[in-house]
């Protein structure tokens, strides 16, 4: 018995790690929020909402003046709801997480401090090798929005995005029908007695599924055509109804394009410029006053006659067609798009927040892990590796080096 009682005393001062105290590792966060400067972007990282949110759990908001007014939310909405509302753009940069929708310009990066945390789009088409240096720098931990994903491996950002664009894309052709604009006259979609308006969609992901979702719902023939058997059958399962679907051959693909009143082209690149499939000399045989909307001009546009257009001046006219070529579609519905955006980027900081600082978030998120292509000022992203011919770390060996 006494044997038994003197092996219970040594184990009592044996060490007890698994009984250890887990200590709160919650911290407060100081967001800046700056206004948005790129040209015609109308939305914001955050709604006064999310803000509030944010500072009922403890964390720190500073905003510039305006930076809601393009998606309409005012100052006020924001002070309201705890936010620091300021007037010089070098006040925001002294926090420690930076969010907004473009990259910073050569200005804003060098107003952001050493060591801060950058969460915005990297816009891999238009980024130069300067400003990644500049970052690099400042010891910058980057997050890119285009690589974020989520729980179920989807990128979150470009199909909230993609969603939206694809939507929008049909109620704008609406509109260039009409005779508003100067188009057919045409009632998109269709009403009893008169045949319904034809729309040709170009790519079967998620801007040409949302397109096509919207268009049938406003009583219009669709057709989509791609060149993967295996998205086109997903985009007839997820709509939930048969739709008329191909592959990109060219004799039917210009025989479409020939009798429809709508073309939109949403095929993407997996990386660089997108595909141009539909000839100028397909465009200019294709009805008179019909539209094309062009989403994937971002990465060149797949219709040989598309250039890149703006908010105030949308569209032109080639060969009697009208163009639509605006690259940022998303802006033209700010709001919306800014209420995407939150409900995607309040969890994280939440989640930065509860976890104790983002490297923790990084630790435990593969999805937010994929995102990240600075850390401490080292390139972890391999597409920008070589696009530059920068050395990348591994970002995993990073973290740990670091814990």
């Amino acid at each position: 018995m006494s044997e038994l009682s003197d092996i219970a005393k040594q184990a009592m001062i044996q060490p007890q790690e698994a009984m250890s105290e887990v200590k709160n590792k919650k911290n407060s966060l100081y967001i800046g929020i700056p206004k948005e400067t790129s040209f015609q972007e109308n939305r914001i990282a955050l709604t006064p909402l999310s803000v509030g949110l944010l500072v009922q759990n403890g964390h720190e908001v500073v905003i510039e003046a305006g930076a809601g007014l393009a998606a309409n939310f005012n100052d006020n909405h924001f002070s309201e709801q705890g936010a620091m509302i300021v007037y010089d753009k070098k006040e925001v940069y002294k926090a420690d997480l930076i969010i907004k929708i473009a990259p910073p310009t050569e200005d804003e990066v060098s107003m952001m401090k050493m060591g801060q945390v950058l969460f915005s789009a990297l816009q891999m088409s238009t980024i130069k090798v300067e400003f990644l240096q500049s970052l690099m720098k400042k010891n910058i931990t980057a997050l890119s929005f285009e690589y974020l994903r989520d729980e179920g491996n989807v990128l979150s950002v470009v199909r909230a995005m993609s969603e939206i664009v694809g939507a929008t894309s049909v109620l704008i052709a609406a509109e260039y029908l009409s005779n508003v604009f100067e188009g057919k006259g045409l009632m998109l979609g269709g009403i009893t007695g008169v045949p319904p308006t034809e729309i040709v969609i170009l790519g079967a992901g998620t801007v040409g599924e949302y397109a096509a979702r919207t268009a049938l719902a406003l009583g219009a023939e669709v057709k989509v055509f791609d060149s993967s058997i295996y998205k086109l059958r997903r985009l007839q399962n997820n709509i939930g109804s048969r739709v008329f679907t191909s592959v990109i051959q060219p004799v039917v693909l210009q025989k479409a394009l020939w009798c429809c009143d709508v073309a939109i082209g949403a095929i993407r690149a997996e990386h660089g410029r997108s595909p141009c499939i539909v000839s100028e000399e397909t465009v200019s045989k294709m009805k008179s006053n019909s539209v094309i909307i062009d989403v994937s001009i971002d990465q060149g546009g797949c219709f040989e006659t598309s250039r890149i257009t703006n908010h105030k001046v949308p569209t032109f006219r080639k060969h009697d067609v009208i163009h639509y070529c605006v690259p940022n579609i998303a802006s033209r519905v700010s709001r919306t798009a800014t209420y995407a955006l939150t409900n995607i980027f309040t969890p994280i900081l939440l989640e930065i927040g509860e976890m104790g600082g983002i490297m923790n978030l990084i630790w435990e998120r593969p999805g937010i892990r994929n995102a990240i292509y600075l850390y401490q000022g080292k390139l972890t992203n391999k597409d920008l590796s070589d696009r530059f011919n920068i050395p990348m770390k591994d970002l995993d060996l990073l973290i740990v080096s670091n814990r």
